[in-house]
């Protein structure tokens, strides 16, 4: 069973800190998910970094 995994993230648009649940059925996608905050649009990109722990990079839309 995969567990989520929770993330603190800073939107690339108002910089606000925002926690984000990351699933790791997700990992080696991109998909775009609105700040909670600012509502603009969000790109994340979820990899695994070899050992089971889940990253995340997220960027604007621009």
């Amino acid at each position: 069973m995969a567990f989520l995994q929770e993330e603190n993230i800073s939107c690339p648009y108002c910089g606000e800190s925002i926690t984000i649940l990351l699933d790791p059925s997700d990992t080696d996608q991109d998909y775009i998910e609105d700040c909670q905050v600012c509502c603009q649009p969000i790109n994340f990109f979820v990899s695994d970094n070899g050992n089971g722990e889940l990253s995340v990079n997220v960027s604007s839309d621009s």
